[in-house]
């Protein structure tokens, strides 16, 4: 009899256990989500000047990435996982067998890595783990990161999206404040299964002159339902230091809505970046002196007004000081949070004035939902180099339509066409401070499809 009360008390405090587990899992696994995301992707660039192989390049592949979200367990402290696995399938392009000669080389920049003979890996994939921690309204991340930020953003131009390595914080406890803090280490760029270090364009980071410390932190605060103001500050160690100020506002403007997005960079140079010539950045420094430490202060005001289906925009940017714009950039495809990121060039040059002006429809307005089309022209003037001020344009049309119901929904096809030009002599790009800049024509072709799994 002795032994009964305390099975039952074992029996008792194990049930209690089982129960407590079950209800602290049950958010864990019942707010969980699964999306199957597939992107069919082809681009054919053709360089129009120049002599660098290749001239043209094209590149057609299919891309599968499986984005696992769960819930938070139950409780004052919840605790969780995300995951996200992807694959990238080269179905045709530069590198073919029996195709050897510089002309048909992959470039550096494509979707798929390079093989150690130059030629294109058949596929590449990556396994992306990030556990997460939330008390009441704040959440910490640590692991697979895919910041969309100001002073960090990432690049999604090709097959599969660029992810980072890091830990983040974002606080909502006040109402209408975000604040955001984190560090990023490592990024796996577009086209890549492995994790480099971060550096910026003009450094040498083929021998080292890299870094594993992007200190960020910021504030989204909405002070009323239409008006959105932002302070980012971000330091790539042994670069550059930043500040971003934004404002975003909307108001009804007859039948129409009017929208302006104003936004001010300050950057200026970090640690080795101020003396050291294997960390410095592009730009212009005069003489023929193209690199030196970062030096910018970037402005920038776009204004569209949406009414019946149009959208008509238009914007100014202007880009003062010695150097470039400066983003985190490791080769391999990296985004600006500019508005003058186009699909080929991104407007950032040293001294670079840059108006543009922007048109899209949505064809809903007309009865036929899901189908829209858009044209972007930008011109780039005054560009510092050392053969006086240079010019440059682009021009983007994209048409794309998302299937809106019936057994194909959500189905979605895009095409993406982009001419530029640099107004400069192929001889000349290497002596003109806007190196790598050659005039292209381009298209991208993309079919995407996302089901849910959970």
């Amino acid at each position: 009899m002795g032994k009964k009360p305390l099975a039952l008390a074992v029996a008792s405090a194990c049930l209690s256990l089982y129960a407590f587990s079950s209800a602290q899992a049950a958010g864990f696994v019942e707010d969980s989500k699964a999306t199957l995301s597939m992107r069919n992707f082809y681009i054919n660039t053709d360089n129009r000047n120049g002599s660098a192989k290749p001239s043209k390049n094209e590149e057609w592949g299919q891309g599968f990435m499986l984005n696992y979200q769960s819930g938070y367990t139950q409780g004052t402290v919840g605790f969780g996982v995300d995951a996200v696995g992807m694959l990238g399938l080269r179905l045709d392009g530069g590198g073919r067998v029996g195709k050897s000669t510089a002309e048909r080389q992959p470039s550096t920049s494509g979707s798929f890595p390079l093989d150690t003979d130059g030629s294109y890996e058949n596929e590449f994939s990556s396994l992306g783990l990030t556990a997460k921690v939330k008390v009441s309204e704040t959440e910490l991340r640590y692991g697979t990161l895919s910041p969309k930020l100001p002073v960090v953003t990432i690049n999604d131009g090709r097959l599969l999206p660029q992810t980072f390595q890091g830990g983040q914080i974002q606080s909502k406890e006040i109402k209408d404040l975000t604040f955001t803090a984190g560090q990023l280490s490592k990024t796996k760029t577009r086209g890549s299964s492995s994790s480099d270090n971060l550096s910026i364009a003009g450094a040498n980071s083929a021998t080292g002159e890299n870094t594993n410390k992007f200190w960020y932190a910021g504030a989204d605060y909405q002070l009323t339902k239409d008006l959105t103001l932002q302070y980012y500050y971000g330091n790539l160690e042994d670069f550059y230091k930043q500040h971003f100020l934004g404002l975003g506002h909307s108001i009804k403007l007859g039948e129409g809505t009017f929208k302006t997005d104003l936004r001010y960079f300050n950057s200026k140079d970090d640690g080795a970046n101020n003396n050291t010539s294997s960390y410095y950045t592009s730009g212009y420094y005069g003489g023929n002196t193209l690199k030196g430490k970062v030096d910018n202060q970037l402005y920038s005001a776009l204004f569209a007004y949406t009414i019946q289906g149009h959208t008509v925009a238009a914007g100014y940017q202007i880009s003062n000081g010695n150097s470039d714009f400066p983003f985190i950039n490791t080769g391999g495809g990296a985004t600006a949070y500019i508005n003058t990121d186009a699909q080929i060039a991104k407007f950032n040059r040293a001294g670079e004035d840059t108006w543009q002006v922007r048109y899209s429809y949505d064809f809903a307005a007309v009865g036929m939902p899901g189908l829209t089309a858009g044209v972007v022209y930008l011109r780039g003037d005054n560009i510092d180099t050392g053969r006086g001020d240079r010019s440059e344009w682009e021009r983007d049309f994209t048409v794309t339509y998302v299937i809106p119901q019936g057994t194909f929904k959500g189905l979605g096809l895009s095409w993406k066409n982009a001419s530029f030009r640099t107004g400069l002599p192929a001889s000349a790009q290497n002596a003109s401070g806007v190196p790598g800049a050659r005039d292209q024509d381009e298209n991208r072709l993309i079919v995407s499809y996302s089901l849910p799994l959970l």
